[in-house]
């Protein structure tokens, strides 16, 4: 430090560099542009600051910490109020990159849960997207979707929800964003999206008030809580005990139908078919998923699915297009007095449970985890199953049907225990005096014991191609089964709801029991 007029210290380059942390070239690149500028120079040609030009150096070395480019350092020092305003312009900027920052951080945590080459394109793709890239994804999917729809209130409910991640979002949320990203270049979700905004064309929906609404949402937790009680029963959609449902669904729903044009005032094909229409319209998952989304993304607890009770409903509106239909044509089906099983029907379900006691043997908790033939069963789901078809048909006909639902464990400790109890009971009820021929509702005793030797037929399939035992089991009792199930069974919707997945092809030569089984939905094993 020297004082060149004996007041005013000033120091040289190299000083100056060392008190601000700079190289001195910077130093020197900053005097030639005007950042900061020498107080004079030395005899020999050297420059020299004062302290305003140190203390401007500081300042200039912050402000390029922060992001400000040269130019931008410089108008801010020369102006009297420019340091304010840029400072408040570059708060704002490194905000946003500080929010983009961090969702990038949430966007590679997720890397682990990640491992295709698909899904870490599409993560990385998604960890450099701005918010507005983000927003203009969703808004061109929903417009390209919707076209030229007259479906305003839809259109603009949908628009102004919102897709975007937040600014410090969390794991969950950063999931449901790669989710959703997943979502809307899939191939479901555009063409279900479409459907439920056609039927809102078609019937001219508007816009809902909030009491509207209220009753909707109460509409929908009643018949929901109903099937949901249907199915832990072990109510099947396709039966007819679910007729009795869906009248008490009807009923409820009729109401809000009051002063819709064309009005339906009463139970029947008509109401059926326009609430068939209407849950086949709104019960799509690909949409209900696309909902839940946005509302982990907006911070809002996503509502519990409804997909599989809209499509046991959907299932059950099918099976039962009016009220009685099926209970009808199943009467008229029992009508039919022939006994075409083999040595009798009493005889043939004899057999086959003898024959599926075996199987069961054979089985052990090695192979409970085995896939089967039943989609999402194991083999120890289907055990379960086993134990209770037995139970349920057995109580039947006793007349004390079971209390505990399809859904409760009816295997405890020991399989073969649980099966025989059950299969024992079984035939002790069908083999009371007069069982057959005794009426339940519209069928005949026998027609109780029908239905369980063929459950046990088709299911002890199921179970030989889970071990890989011999499919082919009671060959003269399958033969007889085929045309019974196709006259059952024929008409049954094949929906996801349902009992039955869509026929199989299978050769006419196969074995019997293969054709039964691919008529019921199931692949046959090569």
């Amino acid at each position: 430090m020297r004082r060149d007029d004996g007041s005013r210290p000033t120091w040289s380059i190299g000083a100056v560099a060392r008190q601000v942390g700079l190289p001195v070239k910077v130093v020197r690149h900053w005097s030639d542009v005007g950042v900061v500028v020498p107080v004079g120079r030395t005899a020999g040609g050297y420059r020299r600051y004062d302290t305003a030009g140190v203390a401007r150096l500081h300042l200039a070395r912050t402000l390029r910490d922060l992001g400000m480019v040269l130019g931008e350092i410089r108008a801010a020092l020369d102006r009297e109020n420019g340091l304010s305003e840029v400072a408040a312009a570059h708060v704002e900027a490194l905000e946003a990159q500080i929010r983009g920052l961090r969702t990038r951080q949430a966007v590679l945590r997720t890397v682990t849960r990640r491992t295709t080459h698909e899904g870490l394109a599409l993560m990385t793709r998604t960890a450099h997207m701005s918010p507005d890239e983000r927003r203009k994804l969703v808004h061109d999917f929903l417009t390209n979707t919707l076209g030229d729809l007259e479906v305003p209130h839809f259109r603009e409910g949908l628009l102004s929800a919102g897709a975007d991640l937040p600014d410090d979002p969390t794991d969950e949320q950063v999931e449901a964003w790669l989710e959703l990203g997943e979502l809307l270049a899939g191939e479901e979700l555009r063409p279900a999206m479409r459907r439920i905004a056609e039927y809102g064309a078609r019937h001219a929906q508007g816009a809902q008030d909030s009491a509207t609404a209220e009753e909707m949402r109460a509409l929908t937790d009643a018949w929901t809580a109903r099937v949901r009680t249907a199915m832990r029963a072990g109510t099947a959609a396709d039966s007819p005990a679910a007729d009795q449902v869906v009248a008490d669904i009807v009923a409820a729903w009729l109401p809000s139908r009051a002063n819709i044009t064309p009005a339906v005032t009463s139970d029947g094909a008509a109401a059926r078919e326009r609430l068939r229409d209407q849950l086949t319209a709104a019960a799509e998952p690909a949409v209900e998923r696309f909902w839940q989304l946005l509302c982990v993304l907006g911070g809002h607890p996503a509502p519990a699915g409804i997909a599989d009770e809209g499509q046991w409903l959907i299932t059950a509106l099918r099976a039962n297009p009016a009220p009685g239909e099926r209970d009808a044509q199943l009467e008229a089906l029992y009508a039919d007095h022939t006994d075409p099983w083999p040595g009798g029907v009493l005889d043939a379900f004899t057999r086959v449970q003898d024959t599926v006691a075996t199987l069961v043997r054979a089985a052990t908790p090695e192979h409970f985890g085995l896939p089967t033939p039943c989609e999402d069963w194991t083999v120890r789901d289907l055990l379960d199953h086993l134990v209770w078809e037995n139970i349920i048909w057995g109580g039947l006909a006793q007349g004390t049907p079971p209390t505990d639902g399809h859904a409760e464990d009816h295997l405890g400790d020991d399989h073969i225990a649980a099966f025989d109890t059950a299969a024992a009971e079984a035939r002790a009820a069908f083999r009371q005096p007069g069982l057959l021929e005794r009426s339940f509702g519209p069928a005949p005793g026998r027609r109780l014991v029908e239905q369980l030797l063929v459950e046990l037929l088709v299911h002890g399939w199921d179970l030989a191609a889970a071990l890989g035992h011999d499919r082919d089991l009671e060959p003269a009792v399958a033969r007889a089964a085929l045309p019974v199930v196709r006259e059952i069974y024929g008409a049954l919707p094949r929906t996801p709801g349902g009992s039955l997945a869509p026929a199989r092809p299978t050769p006419d030569s196969a074995p019997a029991l293969d054709q039964v089984a691919a008529f019921l939905g199931r692949g046959i094993p090569h």
